[in-house]
């Protein structure tokens, strides 16, 4: 089983070993490349290393052969100017320009973090942008606040008759988290249907287990909402805006402090609890030991950390193709 087929972000095969630093120099040396300026090329950089870290390889550094091209033919603004649209004492809603959406999602995560601090929850909307990249990346950012968010996207639809019944859920993150003490967080970070669509079991699943794909469906629909319409998309791409870039994709992330219902210290020291006494569990078939959605990640992260990102053929033949595109050499010989 190769690397685009289900096991997409399990480690690879025949991988190479790359370390953290050099890989996020390489990446911010593309992006610069492209047309970033220097800051966003860094942060643009970091959190798709950051993802490879955890193993989230779909979503990490191979991106950026895609966004530099889009970002070199015009296709996303190179340089947008992120702006608060309007706020409240617990909203805000961000503009983003026609640029990538990671920028405003960033800011504006961070700005909602502020708010619950100051008033215990908040929500964000994200507008005008493109490609937010994997949900996880903003619902991690509270934790370390002790706080917990939910994360998700919408993007314009283009739906025709006859189309299958899940395709408006297709690509719609969501995200969940839940902070620890001493443990790996609780990160779910999945795209609904899309993880049960490249399963080789996908043909037969609709028979085996109808209720799972449309709950599955439903999340979706709910991420369409959310992190779509209530944005400002239409429900149909034939109706959007016409626009100078490309501009598909809207985000959307509530932010609550554990502090409104339980004190802290004794949350986290319950949580680790509940991680240590899962760890005892029996594992599923095909698995060396018990984990769950952010314990995986967190392994990861201190495994590659120490010897190297693992890249993959695949993996490599992107970077390498970008670094050709924009005269960076990649971090291996």
């Amino acid at each position: 089983m190769n690397e685009s087929t289900y096991k997409l972000n399990s480690p690879p095969e025949n991988a190479i070993r790359v370390p953290y630093a050099e890989m996020q120099k390489f990446v911010a040396a593309v992006a610069k490349a492209s047309g970033l300026v220097e800051d966003r090329a860094e942060l643009i950089a970091e959190l798709l290393t950051g993802n490879d870290l955890r193993g989230v390889f779909s979503h990490g550094t191979r991106q950026i052969e895609r966004y530099a091209r889009d970002i070199r033919s015009g296709t996303v603004n190179p340089d947008p100017k992120v702006d608060v649209l309007r706020e409240g004492p617990t909203s805000v809603v961000m503009d983003g320009d026609g640029g990538l959406g990671y920028f405003p999602m960033y800011e504006g995560t961070k700005l909602a973090i502020e708010k619950a601090k100051q008033l215990g929850v908040a929500v964000l909307q994200t507008r005008n942008h493109g490609h937010i990249g994997a949900a996880g990346i903003y619902s991690r950012m509270p934790l370390k606040h002790d706080m917990a968010a939910f994360v998700t996207a919408g993007s314009l639809l283009d739906l025709q008759p006859g189309q299958p019944v899940y395709t408006p859920a297709i690509g719609s993150p969501v995200s969940i988290s839940a902070p620890t003490g001493d443990e790996p967080p609780i990160v779910v970070d999945f795209a609904p249907v899309y993880d049960l669509r490249i399963s080789p079991q996908w043909p037969n699943l609709a028979d085996w287990i109808p209720g799972t794909i449309y709950r599955c469906i439903g999340l979706g629909m709910i991420a369409q909402s959310w992190g779509g319409i209530m944005a400002g998309n239409p429900a149909t791409g034939g109706r959007s805006i016409k626009r100078r870039f490309s501009a598909g994709q809207c985000g959307f992330a509530f932010i609550f402090q554990v502090s409104l219902f339980i004190d802290p210290a004794e949350y986290k020291k319950e949580m680790d609890l509940l991680v240590a006494k899962l760890r005892e569990l029996a594992p599923l078939d095909g698995f060396k030991s018990a984990s769950y959605a952010g314990g995986i990640e967190g392994e990861r992260e201190r495994e590659f950390r120490a010897i190297g990102i693992p890249v993959g053929p695949d993996h490599r033949r992107d970077l390498e193709t970008a670094g050709h595109e924009f005269g960076i050499d990649v971090p291996w010989d």
